[in-house]
Parts: C-alpha cells; sequence; structure tokens
C-alpha cells in the first residue's frame, strides 16, 4: 500500500497518523489524573479510538511514529489548568482539518472511511458524556461574571469622572464590588433554593468569586496608575479581555458561538460604561461637587 502512494499522499497520512498516536498517549495521560471514574472510561475509549486510527495508517504508510511530546505538554497543561471537558474539546477542535484531509483522501486510500465515521460520531458522542463540576456551575459563573463586568465598568466609569481621583474611584468601586457580590451569591442561593436544587449554597459560592475576582482584575489599573482616565481606559481594556477570554472557554467547552456571545457581552459592557460616563459628567456639571 505504502508504494503506492504519491509522496505528497504520503507525507499528509504521516502527520495525521503521528497526530492519531499523539492524541492517544495524550488522553490516556489526562485519564490518569481523572478522579471521575465515568469520565476515566470515556477518555480511556476516546484513547483506544486513537490508537485504532494510528494503526489502520500504518498499515497503510507502512512507518512506525511516536508522538510529539511538544505538544502532550502544552495540552496536557492546558487540561489541567482549564479542565479536562475544555482541554479534550480544545484538542479534538484542532484537528478539524485532519477531517477534512480524511475526507479529501476517502475515495483514494482504503480504510480511511472508518476514520472518518468515528472522527465526526463516536468521538463527540464520547465528549458530549463527559460530566465536569466546571461545567455543572457554568450558569452560577456567568450570572457573576456578567453582573461584576457590566456593573463595575458602568460604576468606574462613572465615578472616573465625578470623582477624577484613583484612590476614592478604587476605594469607591471595591466597597461597591464586595457588597454587589455579597449580593449576587445570595440571590443565587434564593433562586436555587426556591427551585429546588440541592447544592443551592455551592451555585452560590461559584457566583460570588466569579463576582469578587472579576471586580478585583477591574479595580487593579485604578491602584497603579494616577491618572483615572488612562485607569478607565485599562480597566475597559481589562474587561474585554475577561469577555474574550471567558467566551473562548465557554464556546470550546459548551460548543457555543463564540464571535456571537463575546460581541453580545462587549457591547452590553461597554455601553453600559458609555452611559455610566455621561451620568458622571452630567452630575458633576449640574450639582457642582467637587471632592
Amino acid at each position: 500500500m505504502a508504494n503506492q502512494l504519491s509522496s505528497a499522499m504520503k507525507e499528509n497520512l504521516l502527520k495525521d497518523q503521528q497526530d492519531e498516536i499523539t492524541s492517544y498517549h495524550l488522553y490516556n495521560k489526562i485519564a490518569s489524573f481523572v478522579k471521575d471514574e465515568e469520565n476515566k472510561k470515556i477518555i480511556e475509549a476516546v484513547a483506544e479510538d486513537e490508537l485504532k486510527h494510528y494503526n489502520t495508517l500504518k498499515v497503510i504508510t507502512g512507518r512506525e511514529l511516536k508522538p510529539q511530546k511538544l505538544k502532550m505538554f502544552v495540552f496536557y497543561w492546558i487540561t489541567r489548568i482549564f479542565g479536562v471537558t475544555f482541554g479534550i474539546k480544545f484538542l479534538e477542535n484542532s484537528e478539524t482539518q485532519a477531517i477534512t484531509s480524511y475526507n479529501d483522501k476517502v475515495d483514494s486510500v482504503e480504510g480511511l472511511d472508518e476514520i472518518v465515521k468515528d472522527e465526526e460520531r463516536h468521538e463527540n458522542e464520547l465528549l458530549s458524556m463527559i460530566n465536569e463540576e466546571k461545567l455543572n456551575y457554568m450558569g452560577s459563573v456567568v450570572l457573576g461574571l456578567n453582573d461584576a463586568l457590566v456593573e463595575l465598568t458602568g460604576a468606574l466609569a462613572g465615578y472616573t469622572f465625578a470623582f477624577q481621583n484613583t484612590r476614592l474611584i478604587a476605594l469607591t468601586g471595591l466597597i461597591t464590588g464586595i457588597s454587589a457580590s455579597f449580593s449576587m451569591a445570595a440571590s443565587e442561593y434564593l433562586a436555587k433554593r426556591h427551585e429546588k436544587e440541592e447544592n443551592a449554597l455551592k451555585s452560590s459560592l461559584y457566583t460570588g468569586m466569579a463576582y469578587v475576582i472579576t471586580v478585583a482584575f477591574l479595580i487593579i489599573p485604578f491602584l497603579l496608575l494616577n491618572n483615572p482616565f488612562y485607569s478607565i481606559i485599562t480597566t475597559l481594556v481589562i474587561a474585554v479581555l475577561i469577555i474574550f477570554a471567558f467566551n473562548f472557554y465557554v464556546s470550546v467547552a459548551n460548543d457555543y458561538n463564540f464571535k456571537k456571545r463575546f460581541l453580545e457581552m462587549a457591547v452590553i459592557s461597554l455601553g453600559v460604561a458609555a452611559i455610566s460616563f455621561l451620568v458622571g459628567v452630567l452630575i458633576k456639571k449640574f450639582i457642582g461637587i467637587d471632592i
């Protein structure tokens, strides 16, 4: 079979083959630290699927290959930091081009049709079964993060023109943010209790923590910079970066439309900030109080 392949075709298949053996070893490495037995079984099953693909390609190319250690290192730590579901889905998304590559060669290389079926159907079914706590409480995290971004960017923008003192803005923003985080956590707890959910307390903690962490990031510029207007610009940049990072994570882990969710959150947060800044201008102008 290998002798019948063109050099370009063989090179392409060897790349696919190395991706498969790399994924096999990586999935097994990930499975070794997963505590949930169901998740472990799912990941190990995916690993065996990747090994099957590798062996199919090995028969076709006539070559034995080793995994890519750098790719294994990078994706292993992505999974450790951001969670199993994110890591595996991020890895699978990076192989989308491989599926296209397989489809292009199905008619000319025997045995690839089964790999395509596995990549498009079987692995996605396995991955959709993964149950991870981080994702189960994603709604609570979204609530805390969204509210912190919208409320605090707006409040800080208003305070910036009204006070024009970075330390005072930081202090006021911190008090506002911490108070709001307790309020949001309590509201989430009561809402979940009303819905008769068992883990209402844990949901409220996720909401509160997401709020507090976001508040900390948004206030940092006012503690480090002396110019309030540079501070609010930096805060808005941080807000956009938080929105970008969070929506990228959610879009990968939950298969959401990244562009739509990112633009929606960014427009709302920046829009509220702009309106609040104008309110601060008007209040300072008409009330005439200088602090």
